[in-house]
């Protein structure tokens, strides 16, 4: 099957080139992106660049989607130079991003009309293990879609959870991935203040942690980045803490609507909103620490 199969990849920044790179080993693979860096590297990559979204969508068997919000979704695939209307009939847009589950059905309807399907399969994982096929990825999606997409998440994912035959299913888990994941975080970098408040060596306090009962993949991940967020230009943006923001937020939308308290999700979300106040929401969301605490208090 992917002999001849072509995927397009509209928005080639530090996750989605990564993922079209990765693609591109097996298959046909047209990418687009508004900034010309981003398409040099792509195409030394081995990716087809195009000089729109609608050129890299036409005529592909899959379209791999990532936006910030529900809105965007609706403008990228509906708005005035939509894709939607540009892709084949059978064809099917994987949409990688968190954008919670009120998005999904409209989606869903308006794109049967043009005889495409919604594979929607949220991803956790991160720029390194997406350029090396090492991604969670939570799909919820018929039968039929699943089959139509399975070349493209096969070379994706590690672990490929089928959460449910509906678009939507994927959403409802990922947002239960991202309670979690923006909580431990949050704990990570109140847990390495409080060590330094207390004259610990931060480094040597988080390579302890890793060791015992108290590590975590958000611990060891974000924690060395937690350690370089006093640093003048901080740390690496790999995830933005304005993501938090919003996956935070469609947490407690999901959390309200179910009729229950999520207390730890909502302390944790007003974290990444003070982060966000003060100038942080294009830093890496390991700088929440400076939320906690504005400055160290120890050198080291």
């Amino acid at each position: 099957m992917t002999e001849n199969y072509t995927v397009a990849v509209l928005g080639l920044g530090a996750m989605g080139l990564p993922m079209a790179t990765r693609l591109a080993t097996q298959l046909t693979v047209h990418g687009f992106d508004i900034a010309e860096p981003r398409l040099k590297l792509a195409a030394a990559a081995g990716v087809n660049t195009f000089e729109s979204a609608r050129a890299a969508a036409d005529g592909t068997d899959a379209l791999l989607l990532a936006v910030r919000n529900g809105e965007q979704l609706d403008e990228v695939l509906f708005g005035t130079n939509g894709v939607a209307s540009a892709m084949a009939r059978g064809s099917v847009v994987i949409l990688t991003s968190t954008v919670g589950t009120e998005a999904i059905p409209g989606t869903v309807e308006r794109l049967a009309g043009y005889g495409v399907e919604l594979v929607d399969a949220p991803l956790s994982g991160g720029p390194v293990r997406a350029g090396e096929g090492d991604l969670l990825i939570v799909v919820g999606a018929t039968p039929a879609a699943r089959t139509q997409a399975a070349p493209v998440l096969g070379l994706l994912a590690s672990t490929l959870s089928i959460v449910g035959d509906k678009p939507g299913d994927g959403q409802a888990l990922k947002t239960v991935n991202q309670l979690l994941c923006g909580v431990h975080i949050a704990a990570a970098a109140e847990a390495l203040a409080l060590a330094d408040a207390m004259g610990l060596d931060q480094a040597k306090t988080l390579a302890a942690l890793e060791a015992g009962a108290a590590g975590s993949f958000m611990l060891s991940n974000r924690g060395p980045r937690i350690l370089e967020a006093y640093s003048e230009d901080g740390a690496e943006v790999l995830s933005r803490l304005d993501i938090f923001v919003k996956d935070m937020g469609i947490v407690g939308k999901a959390a309200r609507a179910a009729g229950m308290a999520a207390p730890m999700a909502a302390a944790a979300e007003q974290l990444y909103l003070l982060g966000q106040a003060q100038g942080l929401a294009a830093a890496d969301d390991s700088a929440v620490i400076k939320v906690v605490a504005p400055a160290r208090r120890h050198a080291g």
